[in-house]
């Protein structure tokens, strides 16, 4: 099957991060924000970027600790056993698996405002015609042949999409704060703290407007650790690094999008908030503005961005199925290196299933949110896992170590809660659906004799049923489009006690493996002992 190679550098392993973490965010996350929260939406960003610092540094002291390909697979398999990691490895690939395709829908987004015959309307959401299907395959297949075919063609190849990406956001933020600035356009936003309704908005955007999902690049660090050299200084800084240096360009790309609005189009309620730029509305913007040149390196660029993150999430979602095949879940060849040492052919079985996500999921809002309630639960096995392996493997070299872990993983395990409840009961119900078609590929494996589960590991994830049950049902009383049965403020008492008493069953029923039993583990699923 072959095994990685570690030969991803500190500097490769952070501008991989900072790649894939500005994607097709930084294109519409800031319009959505704005629509939901107004200027208050800059708080949006503050909170959102801040509960991600808080998980990427979880991640920060796991990954260093165990450096393995895919390890979102791998490590809940240390910290609580088989049928926990099966059911937290599937939703991650699932996650994984619908990155590259956001990207691709929203290069075409911004195409079609040249070549409307890419996407046709759908009761008021923009969707993929025949053609523009036609246009996602072909984006798609560039994205995976660039992955199987060269190792130093991918990372120069994002080198360069990197410096030009970074250079065209950083020269739009400053033309168009040097264009336009209207002060007026801010003035709700301490306004919007100072009743529940605003407050709610703010929370409403950081989990529906794609804020949450703008951060998620930090976990490709993790994926990639089982190629990363230096692991001290490379996973903090492609984790935690990454997102701090992102939030500042957020926060930016918020302010002058607000800052250039013409108070007419705000007059009805930033909730009406549109113009020709929809599809793309710094684009719209620089029309308005008559800003030509940097309109030109817009859709440029509008096309370079989300290509660019795409190209990095191919390499992650590849890395999970990879573990997971080893592990066992899936079939075996899908763990295969080829002479490169990339997994070929879990690039191409991702190709072919992430395809099937743009007909469920149209239009790019709609795949964000659908994203984020399945996401923000793998986030939540990060304080988890950290605090178990504390204890289990209290002897084990960690490169990095996080400071007053137990008050930092609980306040990243309660964000996690939070993002999850803020997403809304119409998203969060759908991922009853997702999670019986886990079960039932888990219940095909065991029964295939592929995967072996003792007694002791279901125990170990005895916790995950009252917390899978408990988040939905929060969701359905809550105040998030649920039956408001717990009103706006008690919500936030429920889920912190739900969040404490959740962490503690997690870390009652971890598995106990001793240090000598996580490195068969590692030699025998992995390949090489770390």
């Amino acid at each position: 099957m072959g095994q990685f190679i570690r030969r991803i550098s500190p500097l490769t392993l952070f501008v991989l991060s900072m790649n894939s973490i500005i994607g097709s965010g930084w294109l519409f996350a800031p319009f959505y924000a704005a629509k939901i929260a107004g200027p208050a939406s800059i708080i949006s960003w503050i909170i959102g970027g801040f509960a991600a610092i808080l998980v990427a540094f979880t991640f920060a002291e796991l990954a260093c600790m165990l450096p393995i390909a895919g390890g979102t697979a791998h490590i809940p398999q240390l910290s609580h056993g088989t049928f926990a990691s099966f059911i937290l490895s599937w939703l991650a690939w699932l996650t994984a698996l619908i990155l590259a395709p956001i990207e691709v829908q929203a290069v075409l987004q911004y195409a079609s405002l040249h070549f409307p015959a890419l996407m046709r309307d759908l009761h008021g959401v923009p969707v993929l015609s025949a053609w523009g299907y036609a246009w996602a395959a072909i984006l798609m297949t560039i994205l995976c042949l660039i992955n199987i075919l060269s190792y130093r063609g991918l990372v120069r190849f994002n080198f360069v999409l990197f410096v030009f990406k970074f250079s065209v956001i950083i020269l739009t933020i400053y033309v168009i704060f040097r264009t336009k600035f209207t002060p007026s356009n801010f003035t709700g936003t301490l306004t919007a703290t100072t009743s529940f309704s605003g407050w709610q908005a703010i929370f409403s955007a950081v989990s529906t407007s794609g804020i949450v999902m703008a951060f998620n690049g930090f976990k490709n660090g993790v994926e990639l650790a089982g190629e990363a050299t230096n692991l001290k200084i490379a996973i903090p800084l492609a984790t935690v690094g990454s997102v701090i240096a992102c939030l500042l360009l957020y926060l930016g790309l918020q302010a002058c999008l607000i800052g250039a609005l013409d108070p007419a189009d705000i007059a009805k309620g930033w909730q009406h908030l549109t113009y020709h730029g929809d599809v793309g509305p710094y684009v719209g913007l620089a029309t308005a503005l008559g800003l030509i040149v940097l309109l030109r390196l817009l859709y440029l660029n509008a096309m370079i961005s989300p290509l660019s993150a795409g190209l990095v999430y191919v390499a992650t979602t590849a890395r999970i199925l990879y573990a997971m095949s080893r592990i066992g879940y899936v079939p075996k060849f899908l763990s295969q290196l080829n002479h490169q040492r990339f997994p070929m052919w879990a690039i191409i079985v991702n190709f072919a299933l992430g395809m099937l996500s743009f007909l469920p999921l149209p239009g790019w809002q709609a795949m964000v949110n659908f994203l984020v309630s399945a996401m923000v639960i793998t986030y939540a096995m990060g304080p988890i896992a950290l605090l178990c392996l504390r204890l289990s493997m209290p002897e084990k070299a960690r490169p990095f170590r996080l400071p007053v872990a137990t008050p930092f993983c609980f306040l990243a395990f309660y964000s996690c809660n939070l993002f999850s409840y803020w997403i809304g009961w119409e998203t969060i119900s759908k991922l009853g659906i997702v999670l019986a078609v886990g079960l039932l590929l888990f219940a095909t494996a065991y029964w295939r004799n592929k995967v072996n589960i003792q007694k002791s590991e279901l125990k170990a994830a005895y916790w995950l049923v009252p917390y899978l049950f408990g988040l939905v049902l929060i969701s359905y009383l809550g105040s998030f489009g649920g039956q408001h049965i717990i009103p706006f403020g008690w919500d936030f008492l429920i889920v912190g006690i739900f969040s404490f008493v959740t962490l503690y069953l997690a870390i009652w029923s971890r598995a106990l493996l001793t240090s000598e039993e996580v490195e068969e583990y590692l030699l025998a699923k992995t390949g090489a002992e770390v």
